[in-house]
């Protein structure tokens, strides 16, 4: 066996949950490394089954109900105290959840109010872009709309078979 087979094992055989088989005895017998640890351990294991309890004072469970009693008739501080109350809790949560509905439904579409309604105002797209940029293919492709969106004009092209791309 070797040294990492037996260092696995090793906990097992201290505590006496696994039996020395001749393979591991003659193994241990062999190295004192894998000896010497085996022994360390069976000591900790010993000192540890000599080990007790210390056992509580007489008066601990009285003293634990009285400092439980303490805590529950102190009078809650902080600024989340607040939030255990459960009115002010749904409240909040409802208060959050609309702002964050209000956020991603008007964040879409910019507003602007008038007497008695409101009037939905689309961004300008009257601004043109540098040629060549990101922004002005963009703004072509919006501008050809209708061309690209019925591209039943390209089935009816013919393909060229002679054509190869990237001569």
């Amino acid at each position: 066996m070797k040294c990492q087979e037996i260092r696995e094992i090793m906990p097992d055989l201290a505590s006496g949950l696994m039996e020395t088989t001749p393979e591991i005895g003659g193994h241990l017998a062999g190295c004192d490394a894998c000896a010497g640890k085996l022994e360390g351990f069976r000591k900790t294991m010993a000192l540890l089954d000599e080990w007790q309890v210390p056992q509580p004072s007489q008066y601990f469970d009285v003293r634990l109900q009285a400092r439980l009693r303490e805590e529950i008739a102190r009078p809650q501080a902080g600024w989340l105290a607040w939030f255990r109350r459960p009115a002010l809790g749904v409240a909040l949560t409802v208060l959050i959840g609309i702002g964050v509905g209000l956020f991603f439904t008007t964040n879409s579409r910019m507003y602007k109010s008038g007497h008695e309604q409101f009037a939905v105002v689309e961004p300008q797209t009257n601004q043109i872009a540098e040629p060549g940029t990101a922004v002005s293919d963009l703004q072509s492709l919006e501008k050809d709309h209708d061309l690209y969106s019925d591209f039943d004009l390209l089935d009816d092209l013919e393909v060229q078979h002679d054509v190869t791309a990237n001569p």
